[in-house]
């Protein structure tokens, strides 16, 4: 009995032998809800700041970044704890952001100033702003760390930002809305969601051009309901997995063909994926459902669904 209190003590996500975390941020909610992968069952929510969306985890697992969009920041929560440690200066209205492979740095796309903010996260301080197109949302980063991605909603670019120097080297013009931009593992190319254009946008990273786009077509629905949104690649690079939206599907696409190869039906108004490690299952945001859904990649089938917060937006993982 002694034994069994004590562990029950343990920070809730200190104890061994749990399964990765899966954190939520739940914009209407201003919540992110945490899910154990292996049970799929809820274990805490955890209160932050006015609509968070971006969401993402530092690689060794200690600290996940939140974007309050509405109270102008970033929020730090420690995962052992569950609890706010700090906050980083975002700029205003934080909507999207990625981490640098090696965690020490953060780009924030700022919607409202048109910008890029450069953050270093171990002095919490603000290296660069960048000036980029009319609201800003997606942010991509080389595997190599040597460039980012901004996607800039009402410029319809696609922004190739030197990350030594801060300097955009290169702009290209993808449709209407791009949403999020994902490089390929190896880095040989950039795909670049866009909302109202309904197409993804392969970019050829060495030449900076478009060299394919992908278009989708669901039966029963109109196109203006298939959306494209949140991008993830496989570590292989062999498959790729896009949020439609409001069509309430993942497209899974041969990222070799660039060929549809399913439609994979989830919850309402699908935003945002997420692998977790081992890439055999990937997490989608359902935000009109208010609920997660677990893919198996295998048969591209889907496991569960789990309720979560309030319009659920971004998800992010815990590596261990």
């Amino acid at each position: 009995m002694c034994l069994l209190a004590a562990a029950a003590a343990l920070p809730f996500l200190a104890q061994p032998g749990w399964a990765n975390m899966v954190y939520v941020s739940n914009e209407k909610g201003n919540s992110i809800t945490v899910v154990d992968s292996t049970s799929m069952e809820v274990v805490k929510t955890i209160d932050v700041g006015q609509r968070p969306r971006g969401i993402t985890i530092s690689p060794d697992g200690k600290i996940v970044y939140v974007c309050a969009s509405d109270d102008d920041t970033v929020q730090m929560i420690d995962t052992s704890t569950g609890k706010i440690v700090g906050t980083l200066p975002s700029g205003p209205d934080p909507e999207l952001f990625i981490l640098s492979p090696d965690g020490k740095t953060l780009y924030v796309a700022n919607e409202n100033d048109n910008l890029v903010t450069v953050i270093n996260v171990e002095t919490r301080a603000v290296v660069a702003e960048i000036p980029v197109g009319v609201e800003p949302e997606g942010m991509g980063v080389s595997p190599d760390g040597k460039t980012i991605v901004n996607t800039s909603e009402t410029t319809n670019m696609a922004h190739f930002i030197d990350t030594s120097t801060h300097q955009i080297t290169d702009n290209v013009l993808v449709d209407s809305r791009p949403r999020y931009a994902q490089f390929k593992p190896d880095g040989s190319e950039v795909w670049v969601s866009a909302e109202i254009g309904g197409t993804v946008s392969v970019i050829d990273n060495k030449t900076r051009a478009v060299k394919h786009k992908i278009t989708f077509d669901i039966q029963g629905l109109r196109s203006e309901q298939i959306q494209p949104v949140g991008i993830r690649i496989s570590a292989d690079g062999k498959k790729a997995y896009v949020a439609l939206g409001p069509a309430n599907r993942v497209a899974v696409i041969n990222a070799e063909t660039y060929e549809v190869e399913k439609y994979v039906l989830v919850g309402q108004r699908v935003w945002q994926l997420a692998f977790m490690p081992d890439g055999k299952t990937i997490i989608s945001t359902n935000g009109l459902s208010n609920d997660i859904t677990f893919i198996d990649t295998a048969t591209d089938e889907p496991i569960k669904s789990v309720t979560v917060g309030q319009l659920p937006w971004g998800v992010a993982v815990a590596p261990n």
